[in-house]
């Protein structure tokens, strides 16, 4: 087993998860320590033990604002350390990744799964789609990551191969916070890119998501970098006038009563960041949603607490 493959401390100190079938969990969280798709920096691999370390400064909230109940009141949640494989042997991670989140699946639990880079969501969704059919995918993130000439194993590409693969349903799906080059004739997502959202606001943001979605099932994909560099500088490429932390959250917030079955927080790089703020955003971002999805089961009343 590989180093960074070891288990330091569990996301938010979470149980962590002795047998998945006997587990009473609704949401499993893992770990992807791999960063072999990378194109810029690598570093990714380290992800997982970044947000996992940065989510004790979120622990002691209780009740995080500005919800108003407790998480762990409502939503049984436990950590399954990492998904292991050869390293230098990429298709290892893919069958074993492919393999971990099925099992969960099969447990009729959703997943929430930290990167490693941001191919490792191409094999998740393999799993989800094996169970649930094509998938809405609601994808933050600077670049579209639909880029077809790529190699197999390519974080660049991982969209290209989920379209081709029949995985998505494109018509109910979005890209948010582009700022890079991308082929628009034909391109199967709708794109709300940064400079849009940054000027219409969160609001609009999610009447535009809600619109595309409806009732569809939903993977939140989250690639770091689709934050701003000024609060995520911690990622393997970095693009300038991305999304402020305070737009994304209120964003993830905004998807309470979406059919959310599903997320990733990828391409955080320790070693890039600056007092742990990249892997602290990673880590809040997860939390967020995790109070979404406990929402949805009726928790917390009218909402927010103000």
């Amino acid at each position: 087993m590989p180093l960074y493959g070891a288990l330091g401390m569990t996301f938010m100190q979470f149980p962590l998860l002795q047998n998945l079938q006997s587990s009473t969990a609704e949401v499993v969280v893992s770990g992807v320590p791999y960063d072999m798709s990378t194109s810029g920096r690598s570093g990714a691999r380290f992800g997982p033990e970044g947000v996992r370390a940065a989510s004790a400064n979120l622990v002691w909230e209780g009740a995080r604002w500005p919800w108003n109940f407790a998480l762990d009141d409502h939503l049984k949640v436990e950590d399954a350390g990492n998904v292991l494989f050869k390293h230098g042997e990429p298709q290892t991670l893919v069958d074993n990744l492919e393999a971990h989140i099925s099992n969960i699946m099969e447990a009729d639990k959703t997943a929430l799964t930290f990167g490693g880079d941001h191919f490792i969501t191409l094999p998740v969704l393999r799993a989800y789609a094996k169970k649930h059919g094509p998938l809405a995918i609601i994808h933050f993130d600077a670049h579209t990551d639909t880029y077809s000439g790529g190699t197999k194993y390519d974080h660049g590409t991982l969209f290209h191969h989920a379209v081709e693969e029949g995985l998505v349903d494109t018509e109910h799906s979005l890209q948010i916070g582009i700022r890079t080059a991308y082929e628009t004739d034909g391109h199967p997502f709708e794109v709300l890119d940064a400079a849009w959202v940054n000027g219409n606001g969160p609001e609009a943001t999610l009447e535009r998501i809600k619109q595309r979605v409806g009732d569809k099932k939903v993977y939140v994909s989250f690639d770091i970098d689709g934050l701003d560099p000024s609060v995520a500088p911690g990622t393997g490429t970095p693009v300038s006038a991305g999304l402020s932390i305070d737009t994304a959250l209120k964003v993830i917030r905004g998807l309470r009563g979406l059919n959310l079955i599903g997320m990733d927080v990828v391409e955080v790089a320790p070693a890039y960041d600056h007092a742990d703020i990249t892997s602290l955003a990673g880590a809040t971002l997860a939390l967020e949603y995790l109070y979404v999805l406990a929402a949805n089961k009726g928790a917390g009343g009218d909402y927010l607490s103000r």
